[in-house]
């Protein structure tokens, strides 16, 4: 059924049958997958359905995401997600703490201000301003906020906004930064769909574990209440068992494609033309703050190099703050410290994680605003 209120009226796309509007959902989003990927975009998989769902939602066409498979989805993020924390990564903190922990800190307090200010002026309402500003790993972060009570809309709009600024800013300095063999860098002509081998062999007791444990997050998140217990359960559970040896992470991409998809879809469903409207009035303000984020963080790269003798280039990926999967794929093919860069995001990801919550309600609370939460 439509909503209340509702998105639907004679002849609007709502009027075609269920498969309809599920086809053209599943065909649009191949479609601005393909379309992201060949434009370079490392979050197009998620970026390609959930714009397409938007896009489908705003022509009047009422669909759900069912919400077992949702809450399983986002247990397959958080096993994505614990399955690249290493220890390496973990090491190189290690080493350099007290460095990380400084940049760490400067980069949450520039975007807590940035989203204060939002919230303060009514651009975006109570906590979904902080969500929407906080670093991190955007689809992690859209969850998060989810589960706090922020509006995961607008917080989505936001996040991914910035992720494809950052990407773009990024792609075009490195690319203007040359590989000692002569190659551009920045990855932007491989996109990160390109010679995916989408059905490799699966290894069936790994495979099996990691279903187990991307189920097990629901569940316990259900049983223990915890908030954002299907994304965290997974993430933090499968961390420790997978640098223990204890288990292997098994993820074959067309699960992870399957996984981001739902999640893409069951946000941007969620819009209606009065919040998509909400959101386009607010876009120049929007596009200033990331602007001026990303700014910021430029200028804690500078600070880095002088201080710490850090490349340039290394140093404005590691306090880029757009998500740790996109800047690891444009790192990755360009001549920089690639354990240096994700050991910062990792660990600014770990850190936003577990003060978010309270950042949020520090930053409500001067808004005058209460957080949705309850906080």
């Amino acid at each position: 059924m439509p909503d209340p209120g509702s998105r639907y009226c004679p002849g609007s796309f709502d009027s075609y049958g269920r498969g309809v509007r599920w086809t053209a959902l599943l065909v649009l989003s191949v479609l601005l997958v393909l379309t992201l990927e060949v434009a370079g975009l490392p979050a197009a998989q998620l970026l390609g359905p959930m714009v397409a769902a938007i896009m489908i939602a705003a022509a009047g066409g009422a669909l759900q995401v069912a919400h077992w498979p949702y809450l399983v989805a986002q247990g397959v993020v958080g096993c994505m997600i614990a399955r690249s924390l290493t220890p390496s990564i973990l090491s190189t903190v290690g080493q350099d703490w007290p460095l990380f922990l400084a940049l760490i800190g400067a980069v949450i307090g520039a975007s807590g201000s940035l989203g204060w200010l939002l919230a303060r002026w009514r651009v975006l309402p109570g906590t979904t301003a902080i969500w929407g500003s906080a670093p991190g790993a955007a689809t992690a972060m859209t969850l998060l906020a989810e589960a706090h009570g922020a509006d995961v809309r607008l917080v989505a709009f936001m996040q991914y906004l910035r992720v494809v600024l950052v990407v773009i800013l990024a792609s075009v300095i490195a690319r203007l930064w040359v590989t000692p063999s002569g190659e551009v860098a920045g990855g932007v002509a491989a996109g990160p769909g390109a010679g995916v081998a989408w059905f490799p062999p699966i290894h069936w007791g790994p495979f099996a574990a990691t279903l187990a444990l991307a189920g097990f997050g629901p569940v316990a998140a259900w049983a223990l209440r915890i908030p954002a217990g299907p994304l965290l359960v997974p993430l933090l559970l499968g961390a420790v068992l997978h640098n223990a040896g204890v288990m292997t992470i098994e993820l074959p991409p067309w699960l992870l494609a399957a996984s981001y998809a739902l999640v893409g879809w069951s946000i941007g469903l969620r819009f209606t033309r009065p919040i998509l409207v909400h959101a386009l009035r607010a876009l120049p303000r929007l596009v200033a703050s990331i602007l001026v984020l990303i700014a910021l963080c430029g200028g804690l790269a500078v600070i880095l190099v002088l201080t710490a003798g850090v490349d340039p280039l290394t140093a404005y990926l590691a306090t880029s703050p757009g998500g740790a999967d996109s800047v690891a794929i444009i790192a990755g093919s360009s001549d920089v410290n690639l354990p240096f860069v994700m050991a910062m995001q990792t660990a600014r990801f770990l850190v936003v994680l577990l003060v978010g919550p309270g950042v949020a309600r520090f930053f409500a609370r001067r808004t005058g605003v209460a957080s949705e939460d309850g906080g």
